[in-house]
């Protein structure tokens, strides 16, 4: 069990990464695969960016405040 916390820890680091990755993926997918989302596909790469940006910085956020 500690082998695979270990490599939770080194591939992810925190659970809030992971959910946070999947759950945008899955909204791109509906964008990519639903015809009337069909205009946002152009501006699916600049959301992805920003999504997991926004999902670092709050992670970051949160391990800052528990460090105090």
């Amino acid at each position: 069990m500690n082998v695979i916390k270990a490599i939770y820890d080194f591939l992810v680091g925190d659970m809030i990464i992971l959910i946070g990755v999947i759950i945008t993926v899955i909204i791109l997918a509906l964008i990519n695969s639903v015809q009337i989302l069909a205009p946002l596909r152009i501006a699916s790469g600049a959301l992805f960016i920003i999504a997991v940006l926004g999902i670092l910085i709050a992670t970051l956020n949160r391990e800052t405040k528990a460090k105090r």
